[in-house]
């Protein structure tokens, strides 16, 4: 048992490379657009918050998938893992289609959310292009979620960090162009990088699945069969609460910059900043939590509890351990990084301020997804729906709404709450997260106890 800390890390070490290659997309947009300008860079935290409040709530339904395959994994049914898999394409389609829609028809979000109508124009254009790029995403979030749910998760990082050697470049020429040869596209051409990387990613994901022999015992170039409905309906019942929770979360953490864009220029910019290295950071948790739960999946299936309840705990220490750390070096180095992000004093000087929320922040968000993670594998999708929306929505961002927009906060109790600015939503958002943390932590650990294969 030992040597479950080692698997776990090893698993969470490559997966995390590979996370944060792709979060490397982002970050090279918010840099790039930043030095086209503040208004691009305005424009990106809109577009790129609308376009993950699709593609991660999507996402999510194939992720869940994770803990099913894990266990065939553990109980060494390769064929019907494999069948599982073929199973799965009709839901990546489903999701698919729905996503292209979504993003294509971005008006009624962008008006309810009363996005400035000079922004509209450049958010509209970026959504269309990587609208076409979804479903080669979602395809490559399988692949993804295959290799994780056998714990080998390299080939996926491999493919993740090439792509980051294709997007950056790319990016810098379509955006700030090449005088006399590309020109400058602005924030249209970040949609264009990233829509060629999604293609490419998916390609190579592809051709992988042929060539290498890791995956023939698996025959998952078998003909498709025919929608088994049994098998469909229980991808469905872990899959869309999963997704419905995720998007929950990610919803509320994303229409953060939908209500921020109100604020202004400065207000949204520097919000994209903490939103940017927010989900750069989550990239740490997100990968624990997924290596923690295909090990724990892995024991089930394989019918050794105690292993499972072993993989759990050692899983939890790390993020603690890992996540309070990261919390701390956040914001002992918060004012050089928002220095590094912009070369406005008064935008650094505002996310400055967002990223020392951002510690508390990634502190509760890096527990709280590794027991929703967890759960998974002990088939507990729902109470984390509810917690989310009663917690993030209700709390998170509907307070921080009424905070940054209402009056009426200026008693002792609400002193610390910062009306009329961003800081407001991330005050909410941190401590609704804290509170979600105390919620499921506890149910987590009595459904791992009282479990029985």
């Amino acid at each position: 048992m030992s040597s479950e800390r080692a698997t776990i890390m090893r698993h969470a070490g490559t997966v995390m490379v590979g996370q944060v290659a792709v979060m490397a997309f982002s970050v090279t947009d918010t840099l790039v657009a930043g030095r086209f300008a503040d208004t691009a860079l305005a424009a990106l935290a809109v577009a790129s918050a609308t376009y993950i409040t699709v593609h991660i709530s999507l996402m999510g339904i194939l992720q869940a998938l994770l803990p099913v395959w894990a266990e065939l994994h553990g109980a060494r049914k390769h064929a019907e893992l494999g069948r599982s898999v073929r199973q799965a394409l009709y839901l990546c389609a489903i999701t698919s289609a729905l996503g292209m829609w979504a993003l294509l028809c971005p008006g009624p979000l962008l008006n309810w959310t009363q996005v400035p109508l000079d922004l509209q124009g450049d958010v509209r254009d970026y959504l269309t292009v990587v609208a076409f790029g979804l479903p080669a995403s979602l395809l490559f979030r399988m692949f993804s979620t295959l290799n994780q749910s056998l714990g080998k998760p390299k080939l996926v990082t491999w493919v993740q960090v090439g792509a980051l050697a294709v997007k950056i470049p790319l990016s810098i020429l379509l955006v700030l162009g090449l005088p006399g040869y590309v020109p400058a596209l602005g924030l249209a051409g970040c949609a264009w990088a990233t829509l060629v990387v999604m293609v490419l990613m998916l390609a190579m994901a592809l051709w992988l699945i042929k060539t290498q022999a890791f995956y023939k015992p698996y025959r998952l170039w078998a003909p498709l069969e025919r929608p088994h409905h049994e098998v469909l309906w229980r991808f469905v019942r872990l899959g869309l609460p999963s997704g419905l929770a995720i998007g929950v979360e990610v919803t509320s953490f994303t229409l953060m910059s939908l209500f921020i864009s109100r604020l202004g220029i400065v207000a949204t910019a520097s919000h994209q900043i903490a939103s940017n290295m927010a989900a750069l950071l989550y990239m740490l948790p997100l990968s624990l939590a997924i290596a923690s739960s295909a090990r724990v999946s892995y024991w089930i299936g394989a019918g050794d509890i105690q292993r499972a309840r072993h993989a759990l705990r050692t899983g939890l220490g790390l993020i603690l351990t890992l996540g309070f750390s990261v919390a701390l070096l956040l914001g002992w180095q918060r004012d050089a990084i928002a220095a590094l992000y912009t070369q406005s004093p008064e935008v650094a000087a505002l996310a400055a301020g967002l990223l020392l929320w951002l510690t508390l922040y990634h502190a509760a968000d890096a527990v709280q997804v590794f027991c929703v993670f967890a759960l998974r594998s002990y088939g507990i999708t729902l109470v984390p729906l509810l917690t989310y929306t009663l917690l993030l929505w209700g709390f998170g961002l509907a307070g921080g709404y009424a905070v940054a927009y209402g009056t009426g906060f200026e008693t002792a109790l609400l002193s610390w709450l910062v009306p009329q600015s961003p800081i407001a939503f991330w005050q909410t958002a941190s401590v609704a997260l804290t509170i979600t943390t105390a919620v499921l932590l506890p149910l987590l650990w009595r459904a791992a106890y009282r479990f029985k294969a």
